[in-house]
C-alpha cells in the first residue's frame, strides 16, 4: 500500500509515472531492451530525449531562443555552472539570500565572482523575501540570482524581481512546472528534478541563446552549456533513465491539463493546509504570509517534545517525510504537484485528531 509521502526531495511522483515505467522497465515499446540499456545515441533514446525537451517548452511556452538542457550534477553543480558561464574571474555578481539554498549558492558564487548580497532576510529569519521594488540591482553587475523558493524554510519570492538589462537567474527546483512562469523574463532558469519533474539524477537549465558564448575558456566541460548545447545535452553519456523519467511525468503533467491546472490544484493544496494552521491554535507557520511557498509548508506544535511523536504517529497513518529539516526541526510538508488533494486532506484530519489528543 503506498503512503502518501510528503518528503522534500527525492519527493512523490505520480502513481501513473511509476506504473507506465514499470510497463516498459524490460521492454521500452517493442525495442526488446531497458531505456537503461539503450544507446544514447539510438534513435529509440534520441525520441525520447526529443519528446521530453519538446514537451518542456510546450508546458513552459519556452521561447526558441533559450536552449533546453538536461544536465547532470543537480541544482547544486549549477552554483557553480552559473558563474563560469556569466561572467569572468572577479566579476561583480549581484545575488538575493533567502535561505539554506541561496546560501550556498552565494558560497559557491564567491569561489568565481565578486559575490554582492543585495538582500540576507537573516533579520527576519529567513521568513520573508524582499520587498517588491526594494532592490537596486548595479549595473555593471554579470547577473542577478536568486532562490525561486526554499524548500527547507518554506519561503517562497510571489514575484520575479525587475533587474533591468541585467540578466536574472533563478534556481527553480522547487517550483518549476507548479504555475505558469514567463520564461522571457529570465536569462537562465535551473531546477533539479526530484521535486516537480522526476528523480534525482539530472537537472534541467533554461539559457537564453545569447548567453552561451559568456562561459570562460576554462568551465569544465560538464558544466559548459553552449557545449552541451551544441551537443544536444550528450556531450558525454547522459543519466538516460532519469530523462526518460522526467519525460514520462512532463507527459502526465500534460495529460492533466498542463502547468494551470497544477496551479489551480496547487493553491487548492495550499489554501487547505494553510487554513488548517490558522485556524488552529496548536499549530504555527514561521512564515509571513505573502512568502509563504505553495509547494513546502513548514509548522510547529507548541512544544518540541510532541515533534517526534507526531512524526511517528503520521508515519503509522501512512503520512510519510513530515519531519522538518535537521537545521530547523519542527515539520514539513512537501506539496508538490504529484501531491493529491487526498493527501493534503488526509494530513489536515491527522492534525486535527493530534491537536485533540496533545492539546
Amino acid at each position: 500500500m503506498r503512503v502518501f509521502n510528503f518528503s522534500a526531495g527525492p519527493a512523490t511522483m505520480p502513481l501513473e509515472v511509476l506504473e507506465r515505467a514499470q510497463s516498459e522497465l524490460t521492454d521500452w515499446r517493442g525495442s526488446g531492451m531497458s531505456v537503461m540499456e539503450m544507446s544514447h545515441r539510438s534513435g529509440e533514446f534520441v525520441s525520447i530525449a526529443a519528446q521530453a525537451e519538446r514537451r518542456m517548452r510546450d508546458l513552459l511556452s519556452v521561447p526558441d531562443d533559450y536552449a533546453v538542457l538536461f544536465l547532470q550534477g543537480g541544482a547544486t553543480g549549477q552554483f557553480s555552472a552559473v558563474p563560469l558561464n556569466l561572467a569572468s574571474p572577479g566579476a561583480p555578481a549581484a545575488y538575493l539570500n533567502t535561505g539554506s539554498w541561496s546560501a550556498k549558492a552565494v558560497a559557491e558564487g564567491r569561489k568565481y565572482v565578486d559575490v554582492r548580497v543585495l538582500a540576507d532576510e537573516k533579520e527576519s529569519n529567513y521568513s520573508t523575501v524582499p520587498e517588491q521594488g526594494s532592490l537596486e540591482v548595479p549595473a555593471d553587475a554579470a547577473y542577478l540570482h536568486y532562490t525561486m523558493n526554499e524548500t527547507i524554510g518554506g519561503v517562497e519570492f510571489p514575484y520575479v524581481p525587475d533587474a533591468g538589462e541585467v540578466p536574472v537567474v533563478t534556481d527553480a527546483s522547487s517550483t518549476i512546472l507548479s504555475r505558469p512562469l514567463d520564461v522571457s523574463r529570465f536569462g537562465v532558469i535551473y531546477a533539479g528534478a526530484q521535486k516537480n519533474l522526476g528523480p534525482a539524477g539530472i537537472c534541467v537549465v533554461v539559457v537564453r541563446r545569447d548567453l552561451l558564448d559568456r562561459a570562460r575558456p576554462e568551465v569544465p566541460a560538464a558544466l559548459d552549456w553552449k557545449a552541451m548545447a551544441d551537443a544536444d545535452s550528450m556531450l558525454n553519456t547522459p543519466p538516460t533513465l532519469a530523462w526518460y523519467l522526467v519525460g514520462l511525468v512532463l507527459e502526465w503533467v500534460e495529460q492533466q491539463g498542463g502547468v494551470a491546472e497544477m496551479a489551480r490544484r496547487n493553491q487548492a493544496k495550499a489554501d487547505l493546509l494553510y487554513g488548517a494552521i490558522e485556524a488552529s491554535d496548536f499549530y504555527s507557520n514561521p512564515v509571513q504570509p505573502a512568502a509563504r511557498s505553495w509547494m513546502n509548508v513548514p509548522f510547529l506544535v507548541p512544544d518540541s517534545a510532541l515533534e517526534k511523536p507526531f512524526v511517528a504517529a503520521a508515519a503509522e497513518a501512512g503520512l510519510s517525510g513530515l519531519a522538518g529539516h535537521r537545521s530547523v526541526g519542527g515539520m514539513r510538508a512537501s506539496i508538490y504537484n504529484a501531491m493529491p488533494i487526498e493527501g493534503v486532506q488526509a494530513l489536515v484530519d491527522f492534525m486535527t485528531d493530534f491537536e485533540q489528543q496533545n492539546g
